[in-house]
């Protein structure tokens, strides 16, 4: 598994589903959905087949080699200009 990388949130939680389409771990929304049913994803070390699993700051989602954590976007540093 690789180091995660934070994926800013607007809101306090946000499902799963729609996390992994957020981080680019998956293509689309129905892309995820068979993932999820197939216990391909971890949420925080576990297994996960929810995929309106709410997710909040913190929690770390893993698919295959790529790790995602869900970050607040009030307090996400880009260092970007805008």
């Amino acid at each position: 598994m690789s180091e995660p990388f934070d994926v800013p949130i607007r809101d306090e939680s946000i499902r799963l589903g729609q996390f992994l389409k957020l981080a680019n771990l998956v293509e689309s929304g129905a892309d995820a959905k068979p993932v999820i049913a197939a216990g391909e994803v971890t949420v925080n070390g576990e297994v996960e087949t929810r995929r309106g699993r709410q997710l909040t700051q913190g929690d770390v989602v893993v698919l295959g080699p790529q790790a995602a954590r869900v970050v607040d976007a009030a307090s996400y540093e880009d260092d970007l200009p805008w």
